[in-house]
């Protein structure tokens, strides 16, 4: 009874996936036990590969050409996740890579997506906000942990015409937890091309070109 991969993970790989591989990267044998076992559920064409430190991931990916994706921890023995982050986005720059970290530190969010990490998803959420998570960062998008902008949090600095509505500051608030436009005008109780509508004043108000630098840059420049 497990959920379709196609499904959660969205039109991305509709018509073009053959095998979905996911690297996890974790020293806890017991969590890439568990962690592995959730995600062969979705589909039998979900392959899982499991690294306990930087070195295992190094020659995981050298051998290995065709991962799709990095969950990555960053608490590893040796050299730790950050160092493992910043050699895949230098040897491997196409290949996203999301922290699933015990750490909700926003020091650590915050040097994370810097680093050019595509989500961080504190081990704590649920495995419907993992999931959500994931399906945006195959689309292309980047996952921010809810918690980090409250409506009306942003810095006046960020732009100094930047001028948000309420109700723009809330679309803004969900934006950067990762929903989509669908789910932001189910919760919000607006229509879909409102929602678009208000997204598009955004960006235009915050001199960006795409929602995922709104969210990035609202992030950084929390009050």
């Amino acid at each position: 009874m497990g959920v379709s991969i196609f499904s959660v993970l969205g039109s991305y790989y509709l018509g073009s996936l053959i095998q979905l591989k996911i690297l996890i990267i974790d020293d806890h044998e017991l969590f890439r036990e568990g962690l592995a076992y959730v995600l062969s559920q979705l589909e039998n064409n979900v392959t899982i590969l499991e690294a306990g430190n930087y070195e295992e991931t190094f020659q995981l990916l050298a051998e290995t050409h065709d991962i799709d994706l990095v969950l990555l921890d960053l608490n590893l023995p040796g050299k730790d996740g950050f160092s493992v982050l910043d050699m895949v986005r230098q040897e491997y720059s196409s290949l996203p890579v999301v922290v699933l970290s015990a750490s909700k530190l926003n020091s650590d969010v915050h040097r994370a997506i810097d680093a050019g990490a595509m989500g961080y998803i504190p081990k704590s959420s649920s495995s419907n906000v993992m999931l959500n998570a994931l399906n945006l960062v195959l689309l292309g998008e980047v996952y921010i942990p809810s918690g980090l902008i409250k409506p009306g949090q942003l810095n006046p600095s960020l732009k100094e015409d930047l001028v948000l509505t309420p109700r723009q500051s809330e679309v803004l608030y969900m934006l950067a937890q990762g929903l989509s436009n669908k789910q932001i005008s189910a919760d919000l109780g607006i229509a879909e091309a409102t929602t678009k509508m208000h997204i598009t004043a955004i960006m235009k108000s915050m001199g960006v070109s795409n929602r995922t630098q709104a969210a990035m840059v609202a992030q950084r420049n929390r009050g």
